[in-house]
């Protein structure tokens, strides 16, 4: 039980990668609000989880692109379990489109999810874990932030900004007891990557020396091992989990 008694807050959590980060935190002890704009998928994840232990998970509907919505949303955890101990900054989007095609809107609301949203809940968050003396922020960047790709430059730009946040943090809460650390997925067998032509995905598999996707599962226990006290030494990492596909 490696998040006995921790709060946890994870964006994005009720489908793919943070659904799979919820169940494997609410196994490790972790009380964890699943915080999702998709209400239905939210409840029914808090749901399934209740159903491990009844005090084990809480939904609550958030739109991370809004700054009210991200601060009612903490104040819902407050109210409820206190400070968190743990955030995770999964949620996020893909509006892909080539440079010279891609629109304004596709430009901004990318931004405004991946971006702006991993800086308003950490903004929310920060200051209780401050008050309280510890805490664990894991933001969620991509292979992309890291070495960019083509058709993407939204999503890049915001996975390499969630990059730059990170590692400002570190710097600046550390000393606070706080670390902060990012996750740089690469191909995940998710509904954003299902969405991916056969033929890219094949080309893909073929440079991954694991010859596999990654599955939600990989960037969960990636997830548990920052948030919990095994990583007390690990602040401002960018931990690359893509099966070796840029080596």
């Amino acid at each position: 039980m490696r998040l006995q008694g921790k709060v946890a807050i994870i964006t994005g959590g009720g489908n793919g990668i943070g659904r799979e980060t919820a169940a494997l935190f609410v196994k490790e002890g972790a009380k964890v609000c699943v915080a999702d704009y998709d209400e239905t998928a939210g409840r029914k994840t808090a749901e399934e989880l209740r159903a491990i232990s009844e005090e084990s998970a809480m939904s609550v509907k958030v739109d991370v692109s809004s700054a009210e919505s991200v601060e009612r949303m903490v104040a819902t955890v407050l109210e409820r379990w206190g400070t968190p101990d743990i955030l995770i900054n999964n949620a996020g989007i893909t509006q892909d489109s080539m440079l010279t095609k891609m629109s304004i809107e596709q430009w901004q609301r990318v931004i405004d999810v991946n971006l702006n949203g991993v800086f308003y809940c950490t903004r929310f968050v920060a200051p209780h874990m401050v008050q309280k003396g510890n805490g664990k922020i894991i933001n969620t960047s991509s292979i992309v932030g890291v070495h960019g790709n083509i058709g993407q430059t939204n999503y890049a730009a915001s996975k390499a900004g969630v990059i730059g946040m990170t590692k400002s943090w570190a710097k600046e809460l550390g000393h606070k007891g706080i670390n902060v650390n990012a996750v740089a997925p690469g191909f995940i067998e998710t509904g954003m990557v299902s969405k991916m032509p056969e033929k890219v995905l094949q080309n893909l598999l073929d440079k991954v020396p694991l010859h596999r996707l990654g599955k939600p599962s990989d960037i969960a226990h990636a997830y548990l091992y920052l948030a919990s006290d095994e990583s007390d030494y690990v602040n401002g990492t960018v931990l690359e989990v893509n099966g070796g596909l840029v080596i």
